[in-house]
């Protein structure tokens, strides 16, 4: 079978590997049939993803049809479709055993920690395996990055009446911020990038944007006036930026929920008089729960959220290598590039 592999920094290769054998009684074989790439892919790409090895195939965003099964899977059949939960646990750790997989203390994240699924097939635990009777695999391919802001949606649990704020309009920002209006009317996206910032206003409907390019104002100030005179009750930070962060606490109105999303690679540090004076939670968001890709993949079949803008990019798999660097470190306007096989 086809695969392609990280070999080193900035170097994926073609290879051809041999047909994955042997399955056990939980187990399933998967066909691939999409994968999209996601920042995890590219840090890793440029040598700058933290805990990582190579040579790797990368790959957990995916769409897959489940070829075979081993005797003791009952909610699977052959020819299903599947998104796949890639989060993976090898012990069952305290986290493991309240529910928390997203988090465990010795997970592994397929495509990350271990081989993914840039490849046609591979044996997976069938539990990971989440089936829709309706999606498209382009579809099936986005539950998990949309399922990242989600669960980080599901962290703040919203109320209607919260004023939520999303920073960063990257894919995991755009994730967060639509279901963000499915929980508040009054949502506001801010971005350094004057292109994402239209799709929250065109694709999102999210009326107030900021482009913290075009500000002569204090965001403060800004937010105050967008908000009628209140500031965002929660806020959602997607950058990893440390000053950004830093900067949601002046933000954030007193007695708020703030969600650190993106990862930032090193000690953060903030004000701990402004902290404790405004009663705020700070929460971070990793991952993604079992349940949520249930719940997305309904929320999709349901017609409450809209795809059709998602994928900019489709490539052939047999051309991803010669056209990677190009793509995503090239002036293109990527939201989200798939891999077809």
């Amino acid at each position: 079978m086809k695969a392609i592999i990280l070999q080193e920094a900035g170097k994926l290769i073609a290879q051809v590997h041999e047909m994955p054998e042997n399955l056990s009684s939980h187990e399933a074989l998967v066909k691939v049939h999409r994968i999209g790439i996601c920042g995890t892919d590219i840090h890793a790409f440029k040598g700058r993803q933290p805990f990582f090895t190579y040579p790797r195939i990368l790959g957990h965003e995916l769409g897959v049809e489940v070829i075979a099964l081993g005797d003791e899977v009952y909610h699977l059949k052959v020819g299903d479709k599947c998104s796949v939960e890639p989060y993976f646990n090898r012990t069952l750790d305290q986290a493991v055993r309240r529910g928390k997989t997203n988090c465990g203390e010795n997970i592994s994240v397929f495509g990350v920690h271990e081989d993914g699924g840039m490849r046609e097939y591979f044996k997976i635990d069938a539990k990971y395996l989440h089936p829709s009777l309706s999606l498209s695999y382009w579809q099936l391919a986005l539950i998990e990055p949309l399922a990242i802001g989600y669960h980080a949606i599901q962290r703040a649990a919203p109320v209607k009446e919260d004023k939520i704020l999303v920073i960063g309009a990257g894919p995991i920002g755009l994730a967060t911020a639509q279901f963000a209006t499915l929980a508040s009317k009054e949502v506001v996206v801010m971005d350094i990038n004057a292109e994402r910032l239209a799709v929250c206003q065109s694709k999102l409907r999210i009326k107030d944007t900021i482009h913290l390019k075009d500000q002569n104002f204090p965001i403060v100030d800004v937010l105050r006036k967008l908000f009628d005179g209140d500031l965002p009750t929660v806020i959602l930070d997607a950058t990893g930026n440390p000053e950004s962060m830093k900067t949601t606490l002046e933000l954030a109105a007193h007695g708020g929920k703030i969600v650190f999303i993106g990862l930032y690679q090193g000690d953060f540090c903030f004000h701990d008089p402004l902290f404790h004076r405004k009663e705020l939670t700070l929460m971070a968001s990793r991952n993604a729960l079992g349940r949520d890709f249930k719940q997305i993949i309904e929320l999709i079949e349901n017609g409450k959220i809209n795809t059709d803008f998602w994928i900019t990019h489709r490539i052939c798999f047999d051309e991803l290598p010669d056209q990677f660097e190009d793509l995503f470190f090239g002036n293109q306007f990527v939201i989200k590039a798939i891999v077809e096989l």
